[in-house]
Protein backbone atom coordinates (compact mmCIF):
# COMPACT_ATOMS: atom_id res chain seq x y z
CA UNK A 1 0.00 0.00 0.00
CA UNK A 2 1.25 3.30 -1.05
CA UNK A 3 2.39 5.32 2.27
CA UNK A 4 0.65 8.63 2.53
CA UNK A 5 3.16 11.58 1.51
CA UNK A 6 2.49 13.53 4.74
CA UNK A 7 4.07 10.37 6.55
CA UNK A 8 7.47 10.91 4.39
CA UNK A 9 7.96 14.54 4.59
CA UNK A 10 7.55 16.92 6.81
CA UNK A 11 6.82 19.64 4.76
CA UNK A 12 3.58 17.76 3.92
CA UNK A 13 3.12 18.02 7.45
CA UNK A 14 2.65 21.44 7.64
CA UNK A 15 0.38 21.93 4.40
CA UNK A 16 -1.79 19.43 6.05
CA UNK A 17 -2.09 21.84 9.15
CA UNK A 18 -2.38 24.62 7.45
CA UNK A 19 -5.58 23.45 5.16
CA UNK A 20 -6.81 22.01 8.65
CA UNK A 21 -6.70 25.66 9.73
CA UNK A 22 -8.17 27.06 6.99
CA UNK A 23 -11.06 24.72 6.60
CA UNK A 24 -12.12 25.12 10.90
CA UNK A 25 -12.18 29.02 9.72
CA UNK A 26 -15.30 27.93 8.08
CA UNK A 27 -16.94 30.39 5.41
CA UNK A 28 -18.92 33.34 7.03
CA UNK A 29 -21.27 35.86 5.10
CA UNK A 30 -18.26 38.39 7.04
CA UNK A 31 -15.44 36.20 5.35
CA UNK A 32 -17.20 35.97 2.09
CA UNK A 33 -17.34 39.54 2.06
CA UNK A 34 -13.61 40.52 2.08
CA UNK A 35 -12.19 41.22 -0.66
CA UNK A 36 -10.08 38.67 -2.45
CA UNK A 37 -6.43 39.46 -0.68
CA UNK A 38 -8.75 39.50 3.00
CA UNK A 39 -10.05 36.04 2.05
CA UNK A 40 -6.94 34.04 2.33
CA UNK A 41 -7.55 32.29 5.69
CA UNK A 42 -11.19 31.04 4.65
CA UNK A 43 -10.34 30.07 1.22
CA UNK A 44 -10.92 26.70 1.19
CA UNK A 45 -14.57 27.71 1.87
CA UNK A 46 -16.97 25.45 0.07
CA UNK A 47 -18.30 27.53 -3.50
CA UNK A 48 -21.71 28.89 -3.03
CA UNK A 49 -22.60 30.75 -6.40
CA UNK A 50 -19.28 32.14 -8.02
CA UNK A 51 -19.16 29.44 -10.50
CA UNK A 52 -16.34 27.34 -8.71
CA UNK A 53 -16.14 23.95 -8.08
CA UNK A 54 -17.55 21.82 -4.87
CA UNK A 55 -15.72 20.17 -2.66
CA UNK A 56 -14.33 16.64 -5.23
CA UNK A 57 -14.66 13.66 -3.63
CA UNK A 58 -12.47 12.32 -1.22
CA UNK A 59 -9.22 10.54 -3.10
CA UNK A 60 -8.48 6.74 -2.17
CA UNK A 61 -7.27 6.92 1.57
CA UNK A 62 -7.90 10.35 1.91
CA UNK A 63 -10.22 13.17 2.84
CA UNK A 64 -11.65 15.21 0.30
CA UNK A 65 -9.85 18.97 0.01
CA UNK A 66 -12.59 21.92 -1.05
CA UNK A 67 -11.36 24.04 -3.89
CA UNK A 68 -12.14 27.59 -2.54
CA UNK A 69 -15.12 30.10 -3.49
CA UNK A 70 -15.83 30.50 -6.61
CA UNK A 71 -12.64 28.87 -7.94
CA UNK A 72 -12.19 26.06 -10.25
CA UNK A 73 -8.56 25.42 -9.46
CA UNK A 74 -6.17 27.09 -11.86
CA UNK A 75 -6.26 30.90 -12.78
CA UNK A 76 -3.65 33.01 -15.16
CA UNK A 77 -2.63 36.64 -15.06
CA UNK A 78 -0.89 38.29 -17.96
CA UNK A 79 2.90 37.52 -18.05
CA UNK A 80 5.22 39.83 -15.78
CA UNK A 81 5.58 37.48 -12.59
CA UNK A 82 4.73 33.93 -13.28
CA UNK A 83 3.36 32.32 -10.20
CA UNK A 84 1.43 29.03 -9.18
CA UNK A 85 -0.44 28.52 -5.95
CA UNK A 86 -2.89 25.93 -5.12
CA UNK A 87 -5.20 27.70 -7.75
CA UNK A 88 -2.76 27.01 -10.02
CA UNK A 89 -2.27 30.39 -10.82
CA UNK A 90 0.57 31.74 -13.14
CA UNK A 91 1.13 35.20 -13.00
CA UNK A 92 2.38 37.88 -15.21
CA UNK A 93 3.00 41.24 -17.24
CA UNK A 94 2.08 44.60 -15.92
CA UNK A 95 0.77 45.32 -12.53
CA UNK A 96 -1.11 43.27 -10.93
CA UNK A 97 -4.37 45.21 -10.49
CA UNK A 98 -4.62 44.50 -14.10
CA UNK A 99 -4.09 40.92 -13.81
CA UNK A 100 -6.95 38.29 -15.93
CA UNK A 101 -7.29 34.33 -15.22
CA UNK A 102 -7.87 31.44 -16.60
CA UNK A 103 -8.93 28.53 -14.32
CA UNK A 104 -8.65 24.90 -14.96
CA UNK A 105 -11.52 23.29 -12.44
CA UNK A 106 -9.85 20.88 -9.27
CA UNK A 107 -6.27 21.60 -10.36
CA UNK A 108 -3.70 23.13 -7.68
CA UNK A 109 -0.77 24.56 -9.36
CA UNK A 110 3.01 23.10 -8.69
CA UNK A 111 5.21 24.90 -10.73
CA UNK A 112 5.49 27.35 -13.08
CA UNK A 113 7.91 28.61 -15.73
CA UNK A 114 8.06 30.89 -18.82
CA UNK A 115 9.23 30.13 -22.17
CA UNK A 116 12.68 30.45 -23.40
CA UNK A 117 11.48 31.17 -26.85
CA UNK A 118 8.10 32.62 -27.00
CA UNK A 119 7.10 35.51 -24.81
CA UNK A 120 3.56 35.15 -22.54
CA UNK A 121 3.70 31.68 -23.45
CA UNK A 122 3.84 29.47 -19.83
CA UNK A 123 4.29 25.56 -18.77
CA UNK A 124 2.32 25.34 -15.35
CA UNK A 125 2.64 21.77 -13.68
CA UNK A 126 -0.38 20.67 -11.61
CA UNK A 127 -1.93 18.50 -9.33
CA UNK A 128 -5.44 17.18 -7.78
CA UNK A 129 -6.01 17.48 -3.91
CA UNK A 130 -2.57 19.63 -3.35
CA UNK A 131 -0.79 17.27 -4.52
CA UNK A 132 -1.33 14.49 -2.08
CA UNK A 133 -3.06 12.05 -4.09
CA UNK A 134 -4.95 12.16 -7.52
CA UNK A 135 -4.04 13.02 -10.93
CA UNK A 136 -1.65 15.78 -12.44
CA UNK A 137 -1.79 18.19 -15.07
CA UNK A 138 0.88 20.03 -17.71
CA UNK A 139 -0.93 22.76 -19.12
CA UNK A 140 0.38 25.19 -21.62
CA UNK A 141 -0.85 28.84 -21.59
CA UNK A 142 -0.40 31.89 -24.27
CA UNK A 143 -1.53 35.20 -24.41
CA UNK A 144 -3.21 36.84 -27.38
CA UNK A 145 -6.31 39.61 -28.16
CA UNK A 146 -8.32 37.65 -26.10
CA UNK A 147 -6.34 36.88 -22.57
CA UNK A 148 -5.38 34.50 -21.48
CA UNK A 149 -5.74 30.95 -23.56
CA UNK A 150 -5.13 27.60 -22.88
CA UNK A 151 -2.71 25.86 -25.33
CA UNK A 152 -2.19 22.46 -24.70
CA UNK A 153 -2.78 20.10 -22.24
CA UNK A 154 -1.70 16.78 -21.13
CA UNK A 155 -3.03 14.89 -18.07
CA UNK A 156 -1.03 12.03 -16.18
CA UNK A 157 -2.05 9.80 -13.82
CA UNK A 158 -0.42 10.92 -10.67
CA UNK A 159 0.06 14.48 -9.72
CA UNK A 160 3.03 16.68 -11.24
CA UNK A 161 5.25 18.59 -9.24
CA UNK A 162 7.56 20.59 -11.77
CA UNK A 163 7.90 21.40 -15.38
CA UNK A 164 11.23 22.78 -17.69
CA UNK A 165 11.47 23.70 -20.49
CA UNK A 166 13.69 22.11 -23.50
CA UNK A 167 16.84 24.54 -24.68
CA UNK A 168 16.54 23.08 -27.95
CA UNK A 169 13.47 22.55 -28.72
CA UNK A 170 10.58 25.24 -28.57
CA UNK A 171 7.75 22.78 -28.22
CA UNK A 172 9.40 20.50 -25.86
CA UNK A 173 9.27 20.43 -22.09
CA UNK A 174 9.74 17.87 -19.31
CA UNK A 175 7.75 17.14 -15.99
CA UNK A 176 8.05 15.40 -12.86
CA UNK A 177 5.74 13.66 -10.77
CA UNK A 178 4.23 11.79 -8.06
CA UNK A 179 5.27 8.71 -9.46
CA UNK A 180 8.48 8.97 -9.16
CA UNK A 181 8.92 9.26 -13.06
CA UNK A 182 10.06 12.19 -15.68
CA UNK A 183 7.80 12.63 -18.48
CA UNK A 184 9.02 14.45 -21.90
CA UNK A 185 6.09 16.57 -24.16
CA UNK A 186 5.71 17.86 -27.57
CA UNK A 187 3.45 20.69 -27.89
CA UNK A 188 3.33 19.79 -31.53
CA UNK A 189 1.33 16.75 -31.06
CA UNK A 190 -2.29 16.45 -29.40
CA UNK A 191 -1.04 13.28 -27.03
CA UNK A 192 1.75 11.79 -25.37
CA UNK A 193 4.18 11.83 -23.39
CA UNK A 194 7.01 10.97 -25.74
CA UNK A 195 8.94 9.49 -23.54
CA UNK A 196 8.83 8.19 -19.46
CA UNK A 197 11.68 8.28 -17.63
CA UNK A 198 11.15 5.61 -14.22
CA UNK A 199 14.05 5.49 -12.26
CA UNK A 200 13.43 7.27 -8.99
CA UNK A 201 11.52 4.78 -6.38
CA UNK A 202 9.78 8.02 -4.80
CA UNK A 203 8.15 11.13 -5.51
CA UNK A 204 10.34 13.33 -7.77
CA UNK A 205 9.61 16.58 -7.00
CA UNK A 206 12.41 18.67 -9.20
CA UNK A 207 13.53 18.85 -12.59
CA UNK A 208 15.64 21.21 -14.38
CA UNK A 209 17.44 21.78 -17.90
CA UNK A 210 20.79 22.94 -18.05
CA UNK A 211 20.92 26.01 -19.73
CA UNK A 212 24.41 26.47 -20.63
CA UNK A 213 25.77 25.75 -24.04
CA UNK A 214 27.16 22.56 -25.20
CA UNK A 215 25.40 20.33 -22.78
CA UNK A 216 21.71 19.18 -23.31
CA UNK A 217 21.49 17.33 -19.73
CA UNK A 218 18.61 17.17 -17.31
CA UNK A 219 19.12 16.89 -13.70
CA UNK A 220 16.14 15.40 -11.37
CA UNK A 221 15.52 15.06 -7.78
CA UNK A 222 13.42 13.30 -5.20
CA UNK A 223 11.50 12.25 -2.41
CA UNK A 224 14.39 9.16 -2.44
CA UNK A 225 16.64 11.73 -1.57
CA UNK A 226 18.77 11.20 -4.81
CA UNK A 227 19.26 13.45 -7.73
CA UNK A 228 19.79 11.89 -11.62
CA UNK A 229 21.56 13.27 -14.32
CA UNK A 230 19.46 12.81 -18.11
CA UNK A 231 20.45 13.29 -21.36
CA UNK A 232 16.70 13.02 -22.99
CA UNK A 233 18.08 11.59 -26.11
CA UNK A 234 19.25 8.24 -23.69
CA UNK A 235 16.75 6.07 -22.38
CA UNK A 236 18.09 6.10 -18.86
CA UNK A 237 19.92 8.13 -16.31
CA UNK A 238 23.44 9.38 -16.57
CA UNK A 239 24.14 9.47 -13.25
CA UNK A 240 22.93 9.14 -9.76
CA UNK A 241 23.74 11.52 -6.70
CA UNK A 242 23.99 10.15 -3.62
CA UNK A 243 24.52 12.29 -0.17
CA UNK A 244 21.36 14.16 1.11
CA UNK A 245 19.96 12.69 4.15
CA UNK A 246 16.33 13.42 3.46
CA UNK A 247 13.74 14.81 0.86
CA UNK A 248 15.38 16.92 -2.09
CA UNK A 249 12.92 19.43 -3.12
CA UNK A 250 14.99 21.58 -5.15
CA UNK A 251 17.57 21.17 -8.03
CA UNK A 252 18.69 23.90 -10.38
CA UNK A 253 21.52 24.17 -12.75
CA UNK A 254 24.47 26.97 -12.38
CA UNK A 255 23.81 29.32 -15.50
CA UNK A 256 27.60 29.73 -15.62
CA UNK A 257 29.55 26.97 -14.75
CA UNK A 258 28.60 23.73 -17.38
CA UNK A 259 27.73 20.85 -15.57
CA UNK A 260 27.21 22.25 -12.04
CA UNK A 261 23.82 22.20 -10.03
CA UNK A 262 22.42 22.77 -6.67
CA UNK A 263 20.19 20.90 -4.12
CA UNK A 264 18.23 21.79 -1.84
CA UNK A 265 17.21 19.44 1.27
CA UNK A 266 14.38 18.57 3.81
CA UNK A 267 18.03 17.56 5.43
CA UNK A 268 18.47 21.49 5.83
CA UNK A 269 21.67 21.90 3.60
CA UNK A 270 22.11 23.41 0.05
CA UNK A 271 24.85 21.02 -1.79
CA UNK A 272 26.57 21.96 -5.22
CA UNK A 273 27.26 18.88 -7.18
CA UNK A 274 29.59 18.52 -10.40
CA UNK A 275 28.61 16.05 -12.92
CA UNK A 276 32.53 15.47 -13.93
CA UNK A 277 32.82 13.84 -9.91
CA UNK A 278 30.99 11.98 -8.11
CA UNK A 279 30.84 13.55 -4.85
CA UNK A 280 29.53 16.27 -3.42
CA UNK A 281 31.43 19.10 -3.60
CA UNK A 282 30.11 21.59 -1.29
CA UNK A 283 27.68 21.65 1.78
CA UNK A 284 26.24 24.16 3.08
CA UNK A 285 24.25 23.96 6.29
CA UNK A 286 21.86 26.74 5.32
CA UNK A 287 18.96 26.82 7.78
CA UNK A 288 18.14 24.97 10.74
CA UNK A 289 14.85 23.75 9.05
CA UNK A 290 14.18 21.83 5.93
CA UNK A 291 14.93 24.25 2.63
CA UNK A 292 12.55 24.01 0.40
CA UNK A 293 13.92 26.17 -2.78
CA UNK A 294 17.21 27.48 -3.82
CA UNK A 295 18.06 29.32 -6.72
CA UNK A 296 21.39 30.82 -8.60
CA UNK A 297 22.27 34.58 -9.32
CA UNK A 298 22.26 35.26 -13.04
CA UNK A 299 25.13 37.90 -12.02
CA UNK A 300 27.27 36.23 -9.97
CA UNK A 301 28.66 32.52 -10.08
CA UNK A 302 29.25 32.21 -6.29
CA UNK A 303 25.68 33.43 -5.08
CA UNK A 304 23.04 31.77 -4.70
CA UNK A 305 19.81 32.25 -2.73
CA UNK A 306 18.04 29.53 -0.49
CA UNK A 307 14.28 29.90 0.92
CA UNK A 308 13.52 27.42 3.72
CA UNK A 309 10.16 26.28 6.12
CA UNK A 310 11.47 29.08 8.94
CA UNK A 311 10.16 31.62 6.72
CA UNK A 312 13.40 33.13 5.71
CA UNK A 313 15.44 33.68 2.82
CA UNK A 314 19.37 33.56 2.93
CA UNK A 315 21.88 34.40 0.51
CA UNK A 316 24.92 32.38 0.17
CA UNK A 317 28.36 32.70 -0.97
CA UNK A 318 30.48 29.97 -2.00
CA UNK A 319 33.97 31.30 -1.56
CA UNK A 320 32.61 31.61 2.23
CA UNK A 321 29.68 29.70 3.48
CA UNK A 322 30.40 30.53 7.68
CA UNK A 323 27.71 33.03 7.41
CA UNK A 324 25.13 33.91 4.73
CA UNK A 325 25.57 37.61 2.96
CA UNK A 326 22.19 38.42 3.41
CA UNK A 327 18.76 36.49 5.80
CA UNK A 328 15.38 38.17 4.10
CA UNK A 329 12.46 38.03 7.28
CA UNK A 330 8.69 38.73 6.45
CA UNK A 331 7.28 35.48 5.12
CA UNK A 332 4.79 33.79 7.82
CA UNK A 333 4.31 30.54 6.20
CA UNK A 334 7.62 28.37 4.81
CA UNK A 335 8.82 29.59 1.20
CA UNK A 336 7.82 27.18 -1.27
CA UNK A 337 10.32 29.12 -4.11
CA UNK A 338 12.21 31.92 -4.69
CA UNK A 339 13.72 33.05 -7.91
CA UNK A 340 16.66 35.72 -8.92
CA UNK A 341 15.52 38.49 -11.36
CA UNK A 342 17.60 37.81 -15.22
CA UNK A 343 17.50 41.65 -15.29
CA UNK A 344 18.76 43.12 -11.84
CA UNK A 345 21.78 41.25 -9.82
CA UNK A 346 20.24 42.38 -6.13
CA UNK A 347 16.61 41.40 -6.94
CA UNK A 348 14.79 38.29 -6.10
CA UNK A 349 11.36 37.08 -5.71
CA UNK A 350 9.84 34.47 -3.61
CA UNK A 351 6.37 32.79 -3.02
CA UNK A 352 5.24 31.45 0.25
CA UNK A 353 2.89 29.14 1.65
CA UNK A 354 1.30 32.66 3.21
CA UNK A 355 -0.38 32.98 0.25
CA UNK A 356 1.88 35.86 -1.13
CA UNK A 357 4.38 36.64 -3.50
CA UNK A 358 7.22 39.08 -2.37
CA UNK A 359 9.68 41.35 -3.89
CA UNK A 360 12.82 42.08 -2.56
CA UNK A 361 16.16 43.84 -3.08
CA UNK A 362 19.08 42.71 -0.64
CA UNK A 363 20.95 45.66 -1.20
CA UNK A 364 18.86 48.17 0.42
CA UNK A 365 18.82 49.01 4.28
CA UNK A 366 14.48 47.80 3.67
CA UNK A 367 14.75 44.86 1.46
CA UNK A 368 11.07 44.15 0.91
CA UNK A 369 10.12 46.14 -2.49
CA UNK A 370 6.45 44.59 -2.35
CA UNK A 371 4.16 41.86 -1.39
CA UNK A 372 1.46 40.64 -3.71
CA UNK A 373 -1.32 39.21 -1.92
CA UNK A 374 -3.55 38.31 -5.12
CA UNK A 375 -3.67 34.72 -4.42
CA UNK A 376 -6.16 33.19 -1.86
CA UNK A 377 -4.30 29.15 -1.66
CA UNK A 378 -0.84 28.17 -1.32
CA UNK A 379 1.74 30.03 -3.65
CA UNK A 380 4.11 27.15 -4.85
CA UNK A 381 5.14 28.07 -8.02
CA UNK A 382 7.23 31.58 -9.32
CA UNK A 383 9.09 32.54 -12.45
CA UNK A 384 10.41 35.90 -13.95
CA UNK A 385 10.23 36.53 -17.68
CA UNK A 386 13.15 36.68 -19.59
CA UNK A 387 11.81 38.41 -22.05
CA UNK A 388 10.46 41.71 -20.55
CA UNK A 389 13.05 43.75 -19.21
CA UNK A 390 11.10 45.89 -17.18
CA UNK A 391 8.55 43.57 -16.10
CA UNK A 392 10.63 41.30 -13.74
Amino acid sequence: MHTHRADLCPTWRIKERIVSEIWREGDSEAQRSRPPHQQRRAAPAMAKDGGGCAAAPAPPGGRALPPGPGRGGCSAAPPRLLRGSAEARAGAMGTAAGAGALRLPGLHGYAVEFSPYCPGRVACAAAQYYGMAGCGTLAVLGQNEAGIVLLRSFDWNDGLFDVTWSENNENMLITCSGDGSLQIWDMAKTKGPLQVYKEHTLEAYSVDWSQTRGEQLVVSGSWDQTAKLWDPAVGKSLCTFKGHEAVIYSTIWSPHIPGCFASASGDQTLRIWDVKTPGVKLVIPAHQAEVLSCDWCKYDENLLVTGAVDCSLKGWDLRNIRQPVFVLLGHTYAIRRVKFSPFHATILASCSYDFTVRFWDFSKPNPLLETVEHHTEFTCGLDLSLHNRGQD
